[in-house]
């Protein structure tokens, strides 16, 4: 399976890639603008060598003499320890200097300094040569002047600067990858934002998205709205229709009880009412069924808009109780209610937790013998405990965790019948008002315990 990408990851990338490109950029331009500023400046001072040095020729008896002035040459000696030449030709006939000191580039006008770089005694060097006229003679010498130095200082003047201006870079770089992941996290934090408050909901909140989000993320969360939207609404219409069988199956179950009961009253052999009987039995469990898949599709259609009425759970449980006690009393069975004295404040959907409670009181019954006992009870602790533990059969060895999904039974009451509701219904009460639904096998004996925990507010 190909692994997803990261939109972080592809935009950092991309802009530490941006910060590489203009941190090299960065060290080329400074090493190029500091070598040409070097080579300049060694320029500057090798033309004000060779005019010094012309300035100082002179003509004596028709003769071209130079005193070679000291400052000349010591102001080039004094910047590095660079080797320096000089060369004084007088009609291209050397007067002094390195007489094979090469002029390549000859200055062509008068006190205007023209420059080469060239190899001299296997050192690259940096000439530089001005034309000056001396008046010895009815038409005058043409000298020029050539001072040469070598370059290993500039080169490493050049390495010094290029060294410093990649340390500068690395730095830069360091310090635009950095921004560029904060950039990048900040960048992306909005659709963080849209993923958690996604992520957050329940399995049924199907509510359009409202949280503030860029324009680039507009259309997303237009589409996503809209499929929920549509999702929701398709989930209604199973719901309706689940609803409506379930109300169609319930209504004529009723009438074909009352039937069934007429039937027996007037039937002699027990044979024929025992098979009577056995019709009603069915019949109940029939019914019982569809009322817990209308318990059901209620429950998933109020999660969405969840009431927070103040209640009183204590009054909630005793009337289910007292609903629920002829049925009760059909199996001898005492339901035992340990309730506190005064009312249990609590703030939520009244009929959802009555339908709740009333599963999961209807499943204890149905599944515990004969003259036994179940309790009721409330513990009002750090959280609200609502538990109901009865003498019946127990959970077994089942999984605790999938006796919740939907249809899902014990494997030791597979001789009564039943939808696999009772549970699922108690479980998602429980998790729309914040707490959850506890299973455990009673701590007293044989039997279950069910307990609906919920936030004590």
């Amino acid at each position: 399976m190909r692994q997803p990408t990261s939109i972080r990851k592809r935009l950092f990338y991309q802009l530490a890639a941006v910060a590489a490109v203009l941190s090299l950029a960065f060290v080329l331009v400074v090493r190029g603008v500091a070598s040409q500023a070097a080579e300049g400046t060694q320029d500057d001072i090798l033309a004000a060598s060779a005019t010094a040095i012309a300035d100082s020729l002179s003509s004596e008896q028709g003769e071209v003499t130079l005193e070679l002035p000291y400052s000349a040459l010591s102001m080039l000696g004094t910047i590095n320890e660079d080797r320096v030449f000089y060369r004084v030709t007088v009609n291209n006939e050397t007067l002094t200097g390195y007489a094979d000191l090469p002029v390549t580039n000859a200055p062509t006008r008068l006190d205007t300094p023209a420059f080469s770089t060239e190899i001299y005694r296997g050192d690259e060097v940096r000439l530089t040569s001005i034309l000056r006229r001396v008046s010895n003679s009815a038409t005058g010498s043409k000298v020029v002047v050539t001072v040469a130095q070598t370059r290993s200082g500039l080169a490493a003047i050049t390495q010094r600067i290029t060294v410093t201006a990649t340390g500068v870079g690395l730095l830069f770089f360091l310090l635009a990858t950095t921004l560029s992941l904060l950039a990048a996290t900040s960048a992306l934090r909005p659709l963080s934002r849209m993923t958690g408050a996604v992520t957050r909901r329940g399995p049924s909140d199907l509510r359009p998205v409202t949280e503030d989000t860029p324009a680039e993320l507009a259309p997303l969360v237009g589409a996503l709205n809209s499929f929920m939207a549509r999702l929701r609404s398709s989930l209604t219409r199973t719901e309706d229709l689940i609803t409506e069988a379930a109300h169609r199956v319930r209504t004529p179950l009723a009438t074909v009880r009352t039937q069934a009961e007429v039937t027996h009253r007037k039937l002699n052999k027990p044979e024929h009412k025992q098979a009577i009987r056995d019709m009603i039995r069915a019949i109940d469990e029939s019914s019982r069924s569809a009322g817990q898949i209308l318990d059901h599709a209620m429950v998933t259609f109020r999660a969405d808009s969840l009431a927070l009425d103040p209640l009183d759970l204590a009054a909630l449980i005793t009337e289910t109780c007292d609903r629920l006690a002829p049925t009760a009393d059909l199996k001898d069975i005492a339901l035992l209610r340990k309730l506190p004295d005064g009312p249990v404040p609590f703030k939520g959907d009244g009929i959802m937790l009555q339908a709740a409670l009333h599963n999961i009181l209807d499943n204890a019954i149905k599944y515990s013998p004969e003259d036994s006992d179940i309790t009721v009870r409330i513990e009002v602790n750090s959280a609200l405990h609502l538990s109901i533990t009865d003498q019946g059969r127990g959970f077994g060895d089942m999984d605790f965790e999938s006796l919740t999904t939907r249809y899902a039974r014990g494997a030791n009451v597979g001789d009564v019948v039943g939808s696999g509701l009772g549970l699922t219904i108690a479980d998602e009460v429980a998790r729309a008002h914040g707490g959850r639904l506890e299973l455990s096998h009673n701590k007293e004996g044989q039997g279950a315990c069910v307990s609906l925990i919920l936030p004590y507010v």
